[in-house]
């Protein structure tokens, strides 16, 4: 990773969402920002994985995202034969929230699914946990899965600090930083277990769609939450990002 990257990390992003995906991809190598760009379906990460090939900095990652339960059916085996190769994982994980609400069942089954398919060779695994953040620690727990990323986070302090108990890191987005909850929630994350994120192009900055290079704005939130200068901030960032990746176990 240190080859790769200029120390910034955009640890979960969703590239192949803009209308632009091929400028974002090149803008963000051109930077050199380390950008695991998730994705929400197994066939997406097909096509994004062949689009991406050339690229040092932006990594696809392997995703069945929660709120896509309906389409599960057809891509779960797809998972499960991609997963053997696959260096990232993500979007994977649950949503209880009211967008989620009337496919918990098969949520639940598709997380398990994801988590058998990956417990034996861990990895850098992004994961979704909105209103189901108890649930999605017991499995990760059950599955021993771990460590993992918790990517906007959005729980209660006792699950952060269940999940920091279990070894879990956490992406913060430029959403998170302006408001007085995720500050709080911030506030109570340890420091070495900080990861930088975009959610582009779901989360906004402004009136645009966040977009890789805006995690800079996070790193600026962070130097006051800290108290720390923007350079060691950058620096910690990129160390837990490393940390992280020393955890997971080289694929075929």
């Amino acid at each position: 990773m240190r080859s790769e990257t200029n120390g910034l990390v955009d640890a979960h992003c969703h590239v192949d969402m803009y209308p632009d995906p091929e400028g974002i991809a090149r803008e963000a190598d051109r930077q050199r920002i380390a950008t695991i760009a998730v994705t929400n379906l197994p066939s997406h990460y097909r096509l994004l994985s062949a689009h991406l090939k050339n690229y040092r900095s932006v990594h696809p990652a392997l995703g069945l995202h929660p709120l896509l339960a309906e389409r599960h059916g057809a891509e779960r085996s797809d998972f499960q034969k991609l997963a053997g190769k696959a260096r990232f994982i993500g979007e994977v994980g649950l949503d209880h929230s009211e967008a989620g609400k009337g496919t918990e069942h098969e949520q639940q089954v598709s997380f398990r699914v994801v988590l058998e398919s990956i417990n034996k060779c861990p990895r850098f695994v992004t994961v979704h946990s909105r209103g189901a953040e108890p649930l999605v620690l017991d499995l990760l727990s059950e599955y021993q899965v771990t460590p993992v990323v918790l990517h906007w986070y959005s729980g209660s302090i006792a699950c952060l600090d269940r999940a920091v108990e279990m070894g879990h890191y956490f992406s913060v987005n430029p959403a998170m930083i302006r408001n007085a909850k995720g500050k709080a929630l911030i506030s109570r994350m340890p420091k070495e277990r900080v990861l930088t994120e975009s959610d582009g192009p779901y989360c906004q900055v402004g009136r645009q769609a966040a977009r890789p290079w805006d995690v800079s704005m996070v790193l600026a939130g962070l130097s006051i939450l800290w108290d720390m200068p923007s350079p060691s901030v950058i620096q910690q960032v990129h160390c837990n990002a490393v940390a992280l990746m020393s955890f997971s176990h080289s694929v075929p």
